[in-house]
């Protein structure tokens, strides 16, 4: 295992593990998290031992969002630290969808506004039973923005506009029925199930993972036609695959 100070990294095989490591600011993402979190997902990714990664929190939370401490300085007189941060959170909610690779999201404790985003921005995500989930933005008078592209694409309309628009978290047992979430387990399970379900996605053959990913992501945001069109020309270059051997 690798430390950083704000993110442990470790290798079970081919699945690698990152861990949030804030746990006495609940994980909360200041601008090193973020960071050290963006660059553990890119190299996890161009890792050629590394087939899949799973995302958790130290202690008894997941994320609890934004580290607000570090809003004092963000304001108008250092819009240079504005730009910065803004571009650093993009791109953080924004890679999963990127990577080759992917990703399980293991929910220990509270995932909270930006820790939500990060908590649905996985390929797949499994819960503690014990867990919540929330965008509590709105009652602070902001907005939920950044993570708001993931969360309505993956619940309805209606349930993503509930969660944004009031503020009020949800268990486990709601994120499943919302489809939010794809496993809810004992607090005690969780590690065991979130990395025996990323074992599974590293056991497929590298080129095959890939490509779903990919056209996964593109097919989502197309057209029904032009979504079809997408996976015929992938039908033809899957056939060029050649699965690895054991």
């Amino acid at each position: 295992m690798s430390a950083a100070a704000e993110l442990l990294i470790e290798d079970q095989g081919a699945v690698r593990i990152l861990t949030m490591n804030r746990p006495q600011k609940r994980n909360a993402l200041n601008m090193a998290l973020s960071g050290a979190l963006l660059d553990a997902l890119r190299m996890a990714d161009a890792a050629p031992d590394v087939r899949a990664i799973v995302l958790t929190g130290a202690g008894p939370a997941f994320c609890a969002g934004a580290d607000l401490g570090e809003f004092a300085e963000l304001t108008a007189a250092n819009q240079s630290l504005v730009e910065r941060r803004a571009d650093l959170t993009m791109k953080v909610h924004g890679i999963f969808s990127q990577l080759a690779k992917p990703v399980v999201t293991a929910i220990n404790g509270a995932a909270m506004g930006g820790g939500a985003g990060l908590a649905l921005a996985g390929d797949l995500a499994v819960m503690a039973a014990t867990a919540r989930l929330g965008y509590p933005e709105v009652k602070h008078g902001i907005v939920a923005a950044v993570v708001m592209a993931n969360l309505v694409r993956s619940a309805g309309r209606k349930a993503a506009f509930e969660l944004l628009a009031t503020g009020e978290p949800i268990d486990a047992a709601r994120a499943l029925a919302l489809g939010l979430v794809n496993r809810v387990v004992a607090p005690e399970r969780l590690m065991h199930e979130a990395v025996k379900l990323a074992q599974s996605l590293a056991a497929v053959a590298p080129q095959a993972m890939g490509a779903t990913k990919t056209l996964f992501y593109r097919v989502a945001e197309l057209p029904f036609d032009e979504a079809l069109r997408e996976g015929g020309e992938m039908n033809k270059r899957m056939r060029s695959f050649r699965r690895d051997k054991p």
